[in-house]
């Protein structure tokens, strides 16, 4: 990578990160590493969500500070200390990124513009708090939080304009946005790796592979899928969802879990779960796929890096017709879109391109893979980091 004319002190703030799995935090960790790999200091502040991550770390070339938690409230997390050490990491700093959806944006935001220094807020999705008068309040509170970050902010960086202007909170702040890709990143694998990961995971060479990755959630729209299988069967009858992704011990998901594994019962060897993937694993499942779909249901999916992640494999997509959501096979005619929460629509979009088969030009990969790489993505922080520096002088 080449490095930027100046080097910053950058401050990711965000609820969770890696060991745990999710898109943000998928995004955070490959923006976090690319810019270091600019030549950035780059310190990410995050909740110990397990007690037995340790406060302070050096992962791949970014320091991680995890504060303790106190309590746990749905997806959210209770953390007494993180003013104090917000208040110190912001002194450092000459940026402060903070990621939303994040009980504590505001806070974070209040004691950066106490110290002076400039706001990116990287707006992920909208927040859909389960049933439950505790979960509604925490709800209200975190909105209450997001607005008041946002109004703080000098930048809002999101995906695509289309999830931005349909968003009920973006909206109001468009004339602070900025679009700026999601980082999405495949290794490559040896030949023969794709034969052996078959192997490991007894999925025979004639079956054709309906691929969902992602975890256990309410929003992904799984039983959509189950729902679909029946009418997928009777055309493909050696047919098979494999589901990659967290599926055990999803944050405030065990309601939904049991909904689905209830469901999925009935359809016996035709469904298999693969849990948490190597990235090797991912590339070579991406691969082995015939199909990836996103049955996403509301706008707490904004985008869905599988999608790219899929495509970057030569692996069409169906996703839902949701703002964001729809916006990768839009652009790269790789899949089908469909409407939200309608199975039949989904099994017959399945159907399709399992008939079809379609193949993807060398060329149209390999651009896909420089538009959304982390160093392109780091590359459109870095400019608005500078300009911001510069501004603040």
């Amino acid at each position: 990578m080449t490095q930027p004319t100046r080097l910053m002190k950058i401050l990711i703030v965000l609820t969770y990160y890696q060991p745990y799995t999710s898109g943000l935090t998928i995004y955070a960790v490959r923006e976090a590493r690319a810019l270091a790999s600019l030549g950035h200091q780059v310190t990410v502040l995050t909740a110990q969500y397990d007690q037995s991550l340790p406060k302070i770390a050096n992962e791949a070339g970014v320091r991680v500070v995890r504060c303790p938690v106190l309590l746990k409230l749905s997806k959210g997390v209770l953390m007494p200390q993180l003013p104090i050490l917000a208040w110190q990491l912001i002194g450092e700093a000459d940026i402060v990124n903070i990621h939303v959806p994040q009980f504590d944006a505001s806070t974070i935001a209040l004691i950066a513009k106490m110290r002076k220094k400039p706001i990116v807020l990287t707006y992920h999705c909208d927040i859909r708090m389960p049933s439950g008068l505790i979960n509604k309040i925490a709800g209200w509170v975190s909105g209450i939080s997001h607005h008041i970050a946002a109004g703080l902010a000098d930048v809002i960086v999101h995906n695509t304009r289309d999830f931005a202007e349909a968003s009920q909170f973006l909206k109001t702040y468009l004339d602070k946005l900025a679009v700026i890709q999601p980082p999405v990143w495949l290794p490559k694998i040896e030949n023969g790796y794709i034969e052996a990961f078959c192997k490991k995971f007894n999925i025979a060479k004639e079956q054709k592979i309906i691929g969902m990755v992602s975890r256990l959630a309410t929003e992904k729209g799984v039983e959509y899928l189950v729902e679909a299988m029946p009418e997928v069967l009777t055309q493909f009858t050696e047919s098979k969802v494999i589901f990659a992704g967290e599926y055990q011990n999803v944050v405030g998901e065990s309601a939904y879990k049991e909904k689905i594994m209830s469901m999925i019962d009935s359809q016996g060897n035709r469904w298999q779960f693969l849990g948490v993937v190597s990235d090797q694993e991912l590339t070579a499942f991406m691969t082995r796929c015939d199909v990836l779909v996103l049955p996403s249901i509301n706008s707490t999916e904004s985008f869905g890096m599988v999608q790219v992640e899929a495509m970057l494999c030569g692996t069409p997509v169906i996703a839902s017709n949701l703002p964001g959501v729809r916006v990768p096979v839009q652009s790269t005619g790789m899949g089908k879109i469909v409407p939200p929460m309608d199975a039949h629509a989904l099994a017959q979009a399945i159907v399709e391109v399992l008939q079809q088969e379609p193949e993807f030009s060398p060329i149209s990969i390999e651009n896909l893979v420089s538009h959304y790489s982390p160093e392109t993505v780091a590359n459109a922080y870095d400019r608005i980091f500078r300009d911001l520096a510069e501004h603040y002088g």
